[in-house]
């Protein structure tokens, strides 16, 4: 056993060593300086080329002012929201930390500066690295500036270093870019405003910031800076630093800020392009955007200057020529666009809006909130062709199978009863049209975005599955409606037009899929942060039910409701989507090179929600094929000139042909005879019907797609628009060219645009 004299020697060692320990400690650091910690650094963001894009964060939005410059209800603002016994204290808390400490010997997240010292300590401490080692040097600064510096110029460091969001640091700055006046002329209505941006600026400024986060929206923002903005005012007035008469003034109305305003070279999209490549830099690293936001970083991008200016001048010239801002219906009219390489992910272009410089500060290529409507069709075929139906027998089912495409349709469970409405009525799946198509081809029903097909075959495939191929191609799980109701099919999710540019990619790239990205790297001080290697390729699914969905929608283009993208001139496949009461429209293309997406909608600009496009552009509706594909079309034609046109992988014939329940037996064919010219009238019967073979181009009449059932004014295998000018009445049409056969100018079975 040791003796007492050895215990009490190691002891008094131990303490002698700490004391000494601590004393160098104190020593070594120095005392914070807070213009030190205003010094500004540009953030030079980069062309995929490498040439420079924009230079953000010149110095402006930071000014230091003197404690004196302050008014005392911003002082106490903070010290009753965050330190009330900051002018009693040592300015270090010896709990918060031994908590920190703990927390990070665990391996979780270090805790912030308890007192208003630490945070000031914290604010000034340029690396931000969590560890130990750091938050020793910070407790021993804080020390010293706790025994070094007074109460009110600690204050002063703190107010003129902390970040207040929009890149605003200091209360000065803070002051300009919210309420446009100098610290000075703060009122305490105002001081408190501010104050509860201290607590995290993403989520308390009213302007919202869903580019960060999809929870900071305005309203839920401006809920949380209200209720804090009170809180604090009530811990001023409870800690006597408010009159009784200047607590009524202060909280009989809340001062919201004024909007945001573009910072230098934050203009047209080069906005919404450094607003992308931000965002994907705080969701790939350890930088914050408080971090962020001090600069010295270099992001180099994918974007293509070319391509950016191709698509912006696209949607310009488009809006020119349809839209007329005088008319109130063409009024807040909006675009959201992006480009993605497929095979890759690299986002090559995009399109936010007006620009900031307009006060448009939602980046609109990037944002959740608009239905994709129809363009969600082809993930609920791709999942029938991997999964099948309940009453498949685990095969995946053709495209060539039949659906009863007639309008107000009642959906069948796969119980054999059917959906119903709060009220237990019937619900009836619509169509744009009334149009009778009978028994249709699912390709037929894509073709002509029919509806009730869809809806029926996603029931039939289970809605899960549609979610998880969508899934599988890129869409992400929080831009997906929760409710699988039979609407799922149809488009009532709202992804990003950046992420169904990228899932579309997936088809044209044989279902390979990347995650879409913007930034290739990232440097400070020469040195390469990590978390930027580009997005690894998977196989999401199989190649030929890829190569058979992007064969379905090369037809869509050719003989479908996306014909104007035909102006293209060269192999694409594509989808169009319009959604309930008109309020948005789509159209989602592809090449092999380049994958576009190119969303319309009109938007109130007060609270965000959408408005209806009926009768925008004078027409009475906006559909998908219209100014949307004209946009897309005009576009891809400069994005893609002078590239090759190395069309799509075939597609081989997958599946089996596998019905609706209850669609009528195959009956026997009818054959057209030469007698039977474009004026003959089919003599009456109600047995005839089409041919019942799978059809193919050399098909005779079938499907009302086959070559030959052109007229001699016909076009390439199309199946009528009308049902032809002089309609049979007695004659049942069973082709899914129209609700009766005609002797329209495109022939016996074509309609008169045939």
């Amino acid at each position: 056993m040791p003796s007492w004299k050895l215990v009490t020697g190691l002891f008094i060692s131990l303490v002698g060593s700490l004391v000494v320990m601590v004393g160098v400690g104190y020593a070594m650091v120095s005392i914070p300086n807070e213009n030190d910690a205003a010094k500004s650094q540009n953030n030079v963001y980069y062309w995929a080329d490498g040439s420079q894009m924009v230079a953000t964060g010149t110095g402006v939005n930071r000014q230091n002012v003197t404690i004196d410059k302050i008014p005392e209800a911003m002082q106490y603002a903070v010290i009753s929201a965050e330190n009330k016994s900051f002018y009693q204290d040592s300015g270090v808390d010896p709990m918060g930390i031994a908590r920190a400490l703990g927390n990070m010997a665990r391996g979780g997240q270090t805790q912030g500066g308890s007192t208003i010292t630490q945070q000031y300590v914290k604010n000034t401490y340029l690396s931000q690295d969590q560890t130990v080692t750091r938050k020793f040097k910070e407790m021993f600064i804080s020390i010293k500036v706790g025994t070094k510096l007074k109460k009110p110029q600690i204050l002063q460091g703190y107010l003129n270093t902390s970040y207040y969001g929009r890149g605003a640091y200091g209360i000065q700055a803070a002051a300009r870019t919210y309420y446009d006046k100098d610290a000075v002329d703060l009122k305490p209505s105002e001081c408190a405003v501010l104050a509860a941006l201290l607590k995290g600026a993403t989520y308390y400024d009213p302007a919202g910031n869903e580019n960060l986060d999809k929870a900071a929206t305005a309203d839920a923002n401006l809920q949380r800076s209200k209720s804090r903005w009170s809180w604090i005012l009530g811990e001023m007035h409870k800690d006597k630093h408010l009159t009784d008469a200047q607590y009524q003034e202060a909280t009989a109305k809340y001062p919201m800020p004024q909007d945001r305003k573009a910072t230098k070279g934050m203009t047209g999209q080069i906005s919404y392009l450094a607003d992308t490549a931000k965002k994907y830099v705080l969701n790939h690293s350890n930088i914050s955007e408080k971090d962020f936001d001090r600069g010295g970083y270099q992001i180099y991008t994918t974007f293509k200057k070319d391509k950016v200016n191709a698509l912006s001048a696209a949607v310009k010239k488009i809006q020119k020529e349809r839209l007329n801002p005088k008319r109130e219906l063409d009024k807040y009219v909006q675009f959201g666009a992006a480009s993605v390489r497929p095979n890759d992910g690299a986002i090559v272009a995009l399109y936010g809006g007006d620009g900031y410089e307009k006060g448009h500060f939602t980046n609109n290529a990037d944002t959740q909130g608009v239905p994709v409507g129809s363009t969600w069709k082809p993930f609920v075929l791709a999942a029938a062709m991997q999964y099948g139906t309940y009453d498949s027998d685990g095969q995946g089912i053709s495209p060539l199978s039949k659906y009863n495409g007639n309008d107000h349709l009642k959906v069948k469970k796969p119980d054999g009863s059917y959906y119903l409405n709060k009220d237990n009525s019937f619900f009836f799946q619509k169509n744009e049209s009334p149009r009778p198509w009978g028994y249709i081809t699912l390709r037929k029903a894509m073709e002509q975005s029919i509806n009730t097909p869809f809806v029926q075959l996603g029931v039939d495939v289970g809605m899960s599955h549609v979610r998880d191929v969508a899934r599988s191609a890129g869409i992400l799980n929080d831009s997906m409606s929760v409710d699988l109701n039979p609407s799922f099919a149809i488009g009532t999710s709202t992804p990003s037009a950046i992420r169904m540019a990228d899932a579309y990619a997936t088809f044209a790239a044989s279902g390979k899929q990347a995650d879409p990205y913007s930034v290739t790297a990232v440097k400070k001080d020469g040195v390469e942060q990590p978390g930027f290697s580009k997005p690894k390729v998977k196989q999401a699914m199989e190649s030929n039910i890829a190569n058979n969905v992007t064969d379905v929608l090369q037809n869509v283009i050719q003989n479908g409701t996306a014909q104007n993208a035909k102006a293209l001139g060269r192999t694409a496949a594509g989808k169009t989507g319009t959604t309930d009461k008109n309020k948005s429209a789509w159209f989602v293309g592809y090449t092999q090179q380049l994958s576009t997406s190119v969303a319309m909608f009109r938007e109130n600009p007060k609270n965000h929600k959408l408005l209806s496009m009926n009768g925008t552009a004078g027409k009475d509706s906006i559909h998908g094929g219209d100014i949307p594909t004209q946009v897309w079309t005009e576009y891809m034609k400069a994005a893609l000139k002078n590239a090759n046109d190395p069309g799509f992988p075939d597609a081989i014939k997958i599946g089996k042909v596998h019905d609706e329940a209850g669609a009528p037996s195959p009956t026997p064919s009818v054959t057209i005879t030469p007698s039977q010219t474009p004026s003959d009238s089919p003599s009456p019967s109600p047995s005839l019907t089409s041919p019942s073979p799978s059809p193919s181009p050399s098909d005779t009449c079938q499907f009302g797609w086959g070559n030959n059932c052109n007229g001699s004014n016909g076009g390439t295998d199309t199946g009528g628009t009308d049902g032809g000018t002089t309609p049979s009445p007695s004659v049942t049409d069973t082709t899914g060219t129209g609700n009766t056969r005609g002797n329209g100018n495109g022939g016996l079975f074509s309609g008169q645009n045939g």
